[in-house]
């Protein structure tokens, strides 16, 4: 009786579908079809070629040399050969992981020579595919959070093999920031299994030794296997199931099959840092079945679930294309290790691969603060956690360790955004103590984490030639301060409040006013150790020892973004102050290749030109970001060059680490982003052409009411907004009378209340719970 019902019921749902006219049944959009993970590989964008999932641990993924011998950095090549697919990669930077390389190969094994160009190549979100032209196998791989998953069609062989080198590694060598192997084991449990641990150190950020534990599993027993070793004489192939070195010696085993043509044989690969044991845990619990499909359908669902927070109308193919892509591109990393740390206990989540926050703080926090709080929360508290066991916030941390450190504390100012925009669940007290810690504590290694040329900043209020990078540093620490006065007055330390609000006029210690370039007065200066003025420094981009690290005169003496008012005064006012942006845009001293100089475009609004902001976001959309392989005019720096598209082509931009965002011009009709709330920011640009020339702001409504200024505060958008631009071909009075918010501006005062307040109260006031008020 029951199963008659149920036909009865089955056919009248049928029927009543077939009777909905396809136009109304609901589809879920796929997203995933508008991310080109290959924008970007070209250049020096070092964007990933892989599968992975929104913050995965694993990333697998091709490691490629080029025809004449020279081996990615960051694992992929667009001309080249594939050596195999390694588990562990960055995005957008390189010098790191390579680790427990796959590579199937048919007829004789030499060790020396697993290489094969590739044809047919296909990465989508979730799924990479290509064809080993050299063996004759088509390779797949998808994966889940912590297991790679391959899928590898074989030829008819009488010698097909699939090999795991547990040596491999990007960038091994004896520089000072290459990878170094130091060791590895590796224990063939069965004909089809294989388990050990593989152990490095050093890399970009120099760290100390990381542990990779891997256990693969194959879906077909091998009709003989194989380990090998390198010895003094050469590397040799032993039927011995269990291998050990201790030393930069290859290392590795091989599954030995006889082939029929198409014959499929798969793959599992679990990744820990905790032990061989957790990584066959992980497959047992992700990928517990051989269904690849699945597996692939999984990730890509993940991703729609994230793609799906962008919303665009009107956009141009290119652009839809971009902008996915860049979504794609920032949650990539950091990496979610959580349940994966090998160092301490903790019931906190568990970040790694900030890559570094010196790249990301200023767009990618911001970005995720709107519409991943909870995921920007998790790595806030990761943070947090990294400072108690550790004694520091990062600036920069991989391979479990933290390192290096480019410039400020700039931890400070993610943990200052995430409070003045309300972000919940933060432990901000201890937050705070990290904060003070990095301003009063120097650290023993100034690369590693923490502030260098300390005891001078504080003492001096400035940093001499006797430390390394003290121009760039000056400028940093000046904001880092201000993030930790914003903080400490809205817990109501109102003595730390008022410390480190005086701190954040520092940099003017290094501002010689008579100091002259192109015809513009006043400049950051080198100090020497007695407090005399160096020789102006003019390189146009120093490094690790330099003044001004990955940046120039240009760049640095115009960041103060708590006080640009007082910066614009120092420089002649608000007419000189353009004709000095005039010059570094039109003598090509803005590198739009690297993060320093994010903010630089949009400055003009503190003087009243919106106009020309838009001028230069128009120029710099147009002609730097395309949709090809060097689509990304520098290292994508784990999707900080992908956040400032983004919020670029929006036409909007945060100041990090206040409650501010400043509008430039928007390039798509109609944009929304998703709030948590389930609310959405939306950008609506009237009479908006394609080509761009309609590109000034004439007037503005934010929720149907008049914004006057180019500028608005998160408390107005924060619970869903509309903002509403129509566009112009000319410049007209719109932004032109009240800047954005500075320290120095005549209503700013030092705090006095202890309660944060809410940012829309007051809109002629700077922060939401700020140092200063």
């Amino acid at each position: 009786m029951h199963s008659i019902l149920w036909r009865s019921i089955h056919f009248f749902l049928t029927a009543l579908l077939l009777a909905v006219p396809l136009t109304a049944q609901k589809t879920t959009p796929d997203y995933t079809r508008n991310v080109d993970p290959f924008i970007g590989v070209d250049w020096g964008g070092n964007t990933f070629v892989g599968s992975a999932i929104p913050y995965g641990l694993v990333k697998l993924g091709p490691d490629m040399e080029t025809f004449d011998g020279r081996r990615s950095g960051f694992g992929y090549s667009s001309n080249g050969v594939i050596l195999g697919f390694s588990h562990l990669h960055l995005s957008g930077a390189q010098g790191k992981y390579g680790n427990i390389l796959v590579a199937p190969v048919t007829g004789p094994l030499d060790l020396n020579d697993i290489k094969s160009p590739r044809t047919d190549e296909v990465n989508q979100v979730g799924f990479y595919s290509a064809n080993l032209s050299r063996y004759k196998i088509k390779a797949e791989l998808t994966s889940s959070r912590r297991v790679g998953f391959h899928r590898y069609t074989f030829p008819a062989s009488e010698q097909s093999h699939l090999t795991i080198n547990v040596a491999h590694a990007l960038d091994l060598g004896p520089g000072s920031e290459s990878q170094r192997f130091l060791g590895a084991e590796i224990h063939l449990t069965s004909n089809h299994e294989a388990q050990g641990v593989a152990r490095f150190t050093g890399g970009w950020n120099k760290g100390g030794e990381y542990k990779v534990y891997y256990y693969m599993v194959l879906d077909t027993p091998a009709t003989a296997t194989q380990t090998w070793t390198g010895t003094p004489t050469g590397t040799t192939f032993s039927s011995a199931k269990d291998a050990t070195v201790s030393t930069d010696i290859p290392i590795g085993a091989t599954f030995d099959f006889t082939t029929h043509a198409n014959q499929i044989i798969q793959a599992k690969v679990g990744i820990s840092f905790i032990s061989a044991d957790q990584a066959k845990q992980n497959v047992e619990q992700e990928i517990p079945t051989w269904n690849f499909a699945a597996v692939h359908s999984a990730a890509t669902a993940l991703w729609n679930t994230e793609l799906a927070k962008l919303s665009l109308t009107g956009e141009t193919d290119s652009q839809r294309r971009q902008l996915y892509t860049a979504m794609y591109h920032i949650m990539l990393m950091p990496t979610d290790r959580t349940g994966e740390n090998p160092d301490w206990r903790s019931t906190e989540p568990y970040y790694d691969d900030f890559y570094a926050i010196w790249d990301t703080y200023r767009s990618s926090s911001p970005l995720l603060t709107l519409i991943s709080p909870d995921r920007q929360r998790d790595i806030i508290r990761s943070l947090i956690d990294i400072y108690r066991h550790t004694g520091y916030m990062p600036d920069a941390r991989s391979g479990n360790d933290n390192g290096r450190t480019q410039g400020g504390s700039n931890a400070n100012v993610v943990v200052a955004d995430a409070y003045v925009k309300g972000l919940k669940n933060i432990d901000y007290e201890t937050a705070f103590a990290a904060m003070v810690h990095d301003a009063e504590v120097p650290p023993a290694n100034a690369q590693k984490e923490g502030r260098g040329g300390l005891k001078d900043y504080n003492e001096k209020g400035y940093i001499t030639l006797a430390d390394e990078r003290s121009g760039s540093r000056i400028a940093e620490y000046s904001y880092d301060d201000f993030a930790i006065s914003e903080v400490a007055c809205g817990l109501g330390h109102q003595k730390e409040a008022a410390l480190y609000a005086s701190r954040t006029h520092n940099f003017e210690h290094l501002w010689d006013k008579d100091m002259t370039a192109e015809g513009f007065h006043g400049f950051l200066r080198p100090r020497n150790p007695d407090g005399t003025w160096a020789d102006p420094y003019l390189v146009v981009r120093g490094t690790w020892p330099d003044f001004f690290y990955e940046g120039d005169i240009w760049t640095y003496s115009i960041y103060a973004p708590q006080d640009m008012r007082r910066l614009i005064e120092m420089a002649g006012g608000n007419e000189t102050f353009v004709h000095r942006l005039d010059n570094i845009f039109l003598r090509r001293h803005f590198d739009v290749t690297n993060e320093p100089g994010f903010l630089i475009p949009v400055l003009y609004n503190y003087a009243l030109r919106p106009d020309k902001t838009a001028d230069i976001v128009h120029l710099l959309l147009e002609k730097a970001f395309t949709d090809t392989r060097a689509g990304i005019p520098g290292n994508d720096d784990s999707g900080a060059m992908s956040s400032w598209l983004i919020f670029s082509t929006l036409g909007l931009f945060p100041v990090a680490g206040q409650d501010v965002y400043l509008i430039s011009t928007p390039s798509i009709p109609d944009a929304s982003l998703a709030l948590a709330n389930g609310k959405k920011l939306r950008v609506i640009a009237r009479k908006l052409d394609p080509n761009g020339l309609n590109r000034y702001i004439q007037s503005a409504t934010l929720n149907g009411v008049d914004l006057p200024n180019a500028w608005f505060r998160h408390g107005q958008i924060k619970d869903g907004a509309t903002l509403t631009l129509t566009m112009g071909s000319a410049p007209s009075t719109w932004g032109t009378t009240t800047p954005p918010p500075s320290m120095s501006d005549p209503s700013a005062h030092i705090c006095s209340k202890t309660e944060p307040r809410d940012a829309s109260a007051n809109p002629t006031t700077l922060g939401n719970s700020p140092g200063i008020r």
